[in-house]
């Protein structure tokens, strides 16, 4: 059975579904309750906060339907403040990879805090340079690297670097890519197609900005173009002066889009051809999908790379790496080409300690972690082509080892344009809000990645899986 698309792009602050009280010990639904009962913890705490803080949340991309407030995670699980357990695929956007409280990594925190580790504001410590020996020892693309707190502080950073080194302003960034919330990259999420218009190729797209308060002289520094597009970088690369193009390697901020053969070859020759600095936001990617990154397992390396996310299991810190050549800019002997770099908080021997534990657990036993998560990727994704093609379902699944993604459509998508035009949003949407009544967080945004964790079982697959296939049966119906 096949279903008409319907291909508009949803607002994600759509009114939430009204789902029924999920057991509390099981992943089955207690039918005829309402979502105020359901959550009625949650909506007191959102209420509460909402007095403090501008829209209750501190992030707005926090701001989701059904409104829940989790107060617990453990291993591959999440509660909610109404006692209800989740399987948890969301991970808070990924970083989760070995899952909630790992005892390896908290055993580390507790360590480093009853050493008495402080956050003293001068000179170096112990715990960075192991750090960034780590780093450095086990990514091929990172010569030197310097720590940050966040992956938009990262990216900041890398831009800034890029444009002291070449002396140039402009930069490309991708369509449909989120490399941070900063002026240079706040642009052109998930653009509707009717506001950017149709494909460009060669050609650039008008700069559609995500935020207030960014001046229009600055957005005319910064040219988006679709991923997977090497004319569109020597188009822009031709008519402007650019510092760098900017770039997840998999575009995993709508899913999982992976660069076609030949793609991130053609982005070095390009920037070598052309002089800008070629930077990977491997925010996601890295850590995730091998202790070298992605360019690792590419084997293209980029001038700059920013990680996060999965490098320290959900603590807050990000790194920023490279050829020793650029980096050494942040110390550059002539003041006036010196790159500020700085921060309280950088380093802070907290998320130092679980991202040094972090990577010590991802070494372990010849990359354990890594078999485990790649083998119940591979079960999820048979699994639901397997349901996907007995219900007569036109999906895909795009999985790159623990991060997956269904695209309701008949192909993988390449880029923005292909995925705005051919995925059912509407009906993805409203299959992440029906398995979250029954105990199964995919984030409720549609298009967006699931993340499997160390922590998950086979017995957690299969019971998502069964999930699945009984909820679509019920919409298709």
């Amino acid at each position: 059975m096949t279903r008409q698309h319907s291909n508009k792009v949803l607002d994600t602050q759509v009114a939430s579904v009204s789902p029924p009280t999920p057991d509390k010990s099981c992943h089955a639904a207690a039918m005829g309750t309402d979502a105020s009962a359901t959550y009625a913890k949650s909506a007191q705490i959102f209420s509460h906060n909402r007095r403090f803080i501008p829209g209750g949340v501190v992030s707005v991309n926090r701001a989701v339907q059904p409104e829940i407030v989790f107060i617990k995670g453990q291993g591959a699980y999440v509660w909610d403040a109404d006692g209800h357990r989740y399987i948890d695929y969301h991970a808070a956007f990924a970083p989760h990879l070995l899952g909630h409280n790992d005892p390896y990594v908290t055993d580390a925190v507790i360590s480093v805090l009853r050493k008495g580790a402080s956050l003293y504001g001068t000179g170096t410590t112990e715990l960075e340079g192991h750090l960034a020996e780590l780093i450095c020892r086990h990514i091929p693309a990172v010569e030197s690297v310097q720590f940050l707190n966040t992956g938009s502080e990262a990216t900041y950073q890398a831009i800034r670097l890029a444009r002291a080194v070449t002396q140039r302003d402009h930069i490309i960034v991708t369509q449909g890519g989120y490399n941070g919330w900063h002026d240079d990259v706040s642009c052109n999420l998930m653009t509707p197609l009717d506001v950017i218009g149709p494909r460009i190729s060669p050609g650039e797209y008008p700069y559609i900005p995500i935020s207030a308060g960014i001046p229009r002289e600055h957005q005319r520094l910064v040219h988006p173009i679709n991923f997977n597009d090497l004319e569109s970088v020597e188009y822009a690369c031709q008519k402007y002066s650019i510092a760098a193009f900017i770039t997840e390697p998999v575009l995993q901020n709508l899913g999982i889009v992976k660069p076609a053969v030949g793609y991130l070859e053609g982005l070095r020759r390009l920037a070598d051809r052309y002089g800008f600095v070629l930077i990977f936001d491997e925010v996601k990617t890295g850590f995730r999908h091998g202790v070298g990154g992605y360019s690792r397992i590419a084997g293209v390396m980029p001038d700059l790379a920013v990680y996060g996310k999965a490098l320290a299991n959900g603590y807050p810190i990000a790194a920023l790496g490279g050829k020793k050549e650029l980096m050494d800019w942040f110390v550059h002997p002539e003041l006036s080409k010196r790159v500020l770099l700085a921060g309280t908080y950088n380093a802070h021997p907290v998320p130092a300690a679980a991202a040094i534990a972090t990577i010590e657990r991802l070494l372990m036993n010849d990359g354990e972690v890594y078999r485990h998560v790649e083998s119940l990727g591979q079960k999820m994704q048979e699994g639901l082509e397997k349901i996907l093609r007995t219900l007569g379902v036109e999906a895909v699944v795009a999985r790159q080892g623990s991060a997956f993604c269904i695209y309701f459509m008949d192909h993988c998508p390449k880029d923005w344009h292909d995925l705005a035009g051919h995925h059912d949003f509407g009906f993805d949407e409203q299959m992440r809000r029906k398995l979250i009544e029954l105990g199964v967080y995919f984030f409720p945004v549609a298009a967006k990645q699931c993340s499997i964790s160390f922590a998950h079982t086979t017995e957690d697959i299969d019971a998502t899986l069964e999930q699945i296939k009984n909820q679509l049966s019920e919409m298709l119906r």
